[in-house]
């Protein structure tokens, strides 16, 4: 399963072009612009699946790095600050990794 079998290709390009900069990515206006906060939590859970590359069932941050890249390969890498605040936002348990439903809840929240 791809994010375009989710997400709308022109949704994604549009998410991406407005974080080209370094330090211009923001996750939530991210999931908006992408379409992802319109979508079912089952439909979220999917895109965490595809995210979470290692399949371990958290998105650590080695893995947000490449975050953009999961939605078009020729995007740019998170910056370490970028990696940090998103995980920051994300990570409600404090053990350095997003969950499921910390995904969840950053997305539709």
């Amino acid at each position: 399963m791809s994010l375009s079998s989710i997400l709308s290709a022109d949704a994604i390009d549009s998410a991406i072009k407005d974080c080209q900069a370094p330090d211009s990515f923001c996750p939530k206006k991210f999931f908006q612009l992408c379409g992802l906060t319109k979508k079912s939590p089952q439909d979220v859970k999917k895109v965490f699946g595809i995210l979470d590359n290692d399949a371990s069932g958290f998105i650590e941050e080695e893995e947000l790095k490449f975050f953009l890249q999961r939605f078009t390969p020729g995007a740019r890498v998170l910056t370490d600050k970028e990696t940090k605040a998103f995980l920051c936002a994300a990570d409600d348990d404090g053990d350095g990794q997003i969950g499921v439903d910390e995904f969840q809840a950053m997305v539709l929240s």
